[in-house]
């Protein structure tokens, strides 16, 4: 990969540092048998994942209530949306970590990234009450002087607000910070925002390769960021 002369670099959380779809699957499932939703397969929450909780629990309810024997029987989205969000942050904040791990190669991506003596951020969708526990149970906390959630700033990735924010608090240059990601919400937030980005290929994309999105470069593993920042 070509000198970028970085100063900062932001990482996803969801998809890219930890594989949380397992969380993901029990805590909404949970949600929605509390309310009598039927339960919904991995397939639809992994593709459902990585424009926030609340675009997760609609997609997934629009889907689940759309089912035969259901559709016409169950209250409305609009009226089942708060006691499920509801349920959904009470179960995830129980099981939070339990069933998601960091993929392998990310803590040796994190130390090579730290040796260049760049600044981290945690930039993801994730609420920050979800996030800050999470990177804690899984060690990666002490790697990033910077967290941001879904909730921290007034919109979220795609937009680039959250990655503008986050280059004024790592007080680095867009064009200077690297964006890591797994999804299309990273690549245009970082586009829109004038940062480069490179996207790794065991994620979230929403069911899409994410070789069809442009990025600097398209990882099977953090490890392989080579970056040459003297």
């Amino acid at each position: 990969m070509k000198n970028l002369n970085l100063q900062a670099v932001m990482i996803d959380l969801d998809g890219t540092l930890v594989d949380t779809i397992g969380d993901f699957e029990v805590a909404l499932n949970r949600a929605l048998a509390d309310l009598q939703v039927p339960t919904a397969n991995r397939a639809l929450i992994e593709r459902s994942i990585g424009k926030g909780s609340e675009h997760l629990i609609r997609t997934v309810l629009k889907h689940q209530l759309a089912l035969p024997g259901v559709a016409g029987n169950a209250p409305e989205l609009d009226q089942l949306f708060s006691p499920v969000w509801e349920r959904y942050e009470h179960h995830y904040l129980s099981i939070n970590g339990e069933f998601s791990n960091v993929f392998p190669g990310v803590m040796e991506g994190l130390e090579q990234i730290q040796t260049l003596g760049l600044p981290m951020a945690c930039l993801t969708n994730k609420p920050i009450s979800f996030t800050l526990p999470l990177i804690k149970d899984k060690g990666l906390a002490p790697y990033f002087s910077k967290v941001f959630g879904g909730d921290s700033f007034e919109r979220k990735k795609p937009d680039p607000l959250p990655l503008l924010k986050t280059c004024e608090a790592l007080q680095s240059l867009p064009a200077r910070t690297l964006m890591i990601g797994d999804s299309s919400n990273d690549a245009q937030a970082a586009d829109a925002a004038g940062c480069p980005v490179v996207l790794m290929t065991y994620g979230y994309n929403h069911g899409e390769p994410i070789q069809n999105t442009p990025a600097l470069a398209w990882l099977d593993s953090l490890v392989q960021l080579q970056l040459n920042n003297s």
